[in-house]
């Protein structure tokens, strides 16, 4: 089998969501925050880098750890009594590892640009405090070393002044003529929440990237503003994200919806957006009119922007796992312009970066799936609300980096796969490249005796049939006969039964 690239473009061990795509030299840097696999809050790990050629997305080189949180200076000199974050979603803590360390702030979505001296600057915040802060860096994906705070002209960090908006998920964009915008801001999701230092800003630097040229100005709408207008139902929660493409700005963001990025358009870079549509929901929501209590995956927040690798455009976007909001992965769709500049939204897919679809033999793990509900139905991902009823992706050790001493000390890297599969669930796969398709098997575990449904393009196109009997801990195979399949198609798996079980890997032959 060729070399190929699927969603999670990352190992399936790797949660970078919040990703920025940034074009480099002849090469793409994924910038996110970073999860702590089963972990009790956002963020909790150091900032990490990814990068692969234009010219091939199927090979993502891990770049390492590029910035460390104790970095920070209001991460450092904190008393050594002082409590550790607690958890904010009622999440089981396990064990210590899934809390963050006693007074070490998490960063959050980060945001880089290379500026006019040459250097790459980085922009984030730190969890709930207001400022923004800034490191600088002489390579795209270096060591990066704190320079200081975005602050006002006479020196008082942003964020600390009486008036100013807490900052967050800062977006930053060097325009043609050397302008340097800042972005900032998250809004409230619901009406009834009014907080009056929060909501979208925009703000342009001075050629040092930290002191502010111009005071922050209201920039997108929020949801007190959109009723009435081209944003209701899609006004701005967070996760700016600004691109110029073709003489137009377009400004990502995650809306009120928050499980969706959307984008709006403007001829300048700080005014005048009008709303554009959806550019990716992570349960296919809005996608030919799907409601959202039929979401396709499970849903939660989503983070990302978009950029252009050997003239293909992509949107690069998150997804959960492990039934909660901290275990986020990195996933990735082609969009396309149509000639007026729209984009239309894009369907999630497994095959994502890759040149086209899959190939339609060999083995693949079960993650990566793009589909993943029950009874055609999926809910939020929360233990709480999903508790034992629905399917979820997890893994099976603890949080680890795809380091080297990983490799030379032969430790075993996690699996992931996919868990809790009772009566109705679906799992999807889209898309494969079948020639001659006869014959599927699957690597299971647990107790459960029924079968599972193949089919094709829909889950009412049935080709084949795996009867399911396991009572074991440990992986087994079970597999079963198809019809001849050969073309393009999606792939489904549905079991009917009794009992629970969990999938690793499917093999095609």
């Amino acid at each position: 089998m060729s070399k190929q690239v699927y969603n999670p473009y990352m190992p399936t061990f790797e949660y970078v969501p919040d990703g920025e795509p940034h074009l480099f030299g002849d090469r793409i840097y994924l910038y996110g925050s970073h999860d702590r696999f089963d972990g009790a809050e956002f963020c909790l790990n150091d900032y990490v880098c990814y990068s692969a050629d234009t010219k091939d997305l199927t090979d993502w080189r891990y770049e390492g750890i590029i910035y460390r949180k104790e970095q920070d200076p209001r991460n450092q000199n904190i008393p050594a009594d002082t409590p550790p974050n607690k958890p904010k979603f009622n999440v089981e803590v396990k064990d210590e590892n899934s809390l963050n360390p006693p007074g070490i702030h998490a960063m959050w979505a980060p945001d880089v640009v290379q500026g006019a001296d040459g250097r790459y600057y980085l922009y984030y915040c730190l969890d709930y405090l207001p400022e923004i802060a800034v490191a600088v860096c002489d390579s795209p994906a270096g060591k990066y070393e704190f320079l200081g705070f975005v602050r006002h002209s006479d020196g008082v960090p942003l964020g600390r002044r009486e008036g100013d908006l807490i900052q967050f998920d800062p977006g930053i964009f060097i325009d043609d003529d050397g302008t340097v915008y800042l972005y900032s801001g998250n809004a409230p999701m619901r009406k009834e929440l009014f907080v009056p230092e929060k909501g979208s800003q925009v703000m342009t630097l001075c050629k040092d990237m930290l002191t502010l040229a111009t005071e922050p100005r209201h920039l997108m709408f929020d949801i007190h503003e959109a009723e009435g207008t081209e944003y209701d139902g899609h006004a701005f929660f967070e996760a700016s994200s600004i691109r110029k493409i073709n003489g137009k700005y377009y400004f990502v963001y995650s809306s009120v919806q928050s499980h969706e990025l959307c984008y709006a358009v403007s001829d300048r870079p700080d005014e005048g957006y009008h709303f554009g549509g959806t550019l990716v929901d992570i349960g296919d929501v809005f996608l030919n009119g799907r409601p959202e209590e039929e979401a396709l995956n499970c849903l939660g927040n989503t983070h990302g922007g978009i950029e252009c690798a050997d003239g293909q455009w992509y949107v690069f976007y998150h997804r959960q796992t492990n039934r909660t909001n901290f275990s986020r992965q990195g996933c990735a769709e082609k969009i396309y312009f149509d000639a007026e500049g729209n984009i239309a939204q894009a369907e999630v897919t497994s095959c994502g970066l890759n040149d086209g679809p899959l190939q339609g033999n060999g083995v693949y793990p079960a993650a990566i799936a793009c589909q993943l509900n029950r009874y055609g139905k999926q809910v939020h991902s929360n233990p709480l609300v999903m508790m034992e009823e629905y399917p979820y992706m997890t893994q099976d050790i603890a949080d680890c980096e795809p380091t080297p001493e990983l490799v030379e000390e032969d430790r075993r890297q996690p699996i992931q796969y996919i868990k809790n599969i009772k009566d109705g669930t679906d799992i999807g796969y889209k898309y494969f490249a079948f020639d001659g398709l006869h014959q599927v098997s699957m690597q299971v575990r647990g107790k459960a005796e029924g079968s599972i449904a193949v089919s094709i393009d829909t889950l009412e196109n049935q080709v084949g049939s795996i009867p399911v009997c396991v009572d074991s801990g440990e992986w087994r195979s079970v597999s079963g006969k198809t019809e001849f399949v050969e073309g393009t198609h999606a792939l489904y798996f549905r079991f009917e039964g009794e009992g629970e079980f969990d999938f690793v890997t499917f093999t095609m032959e």
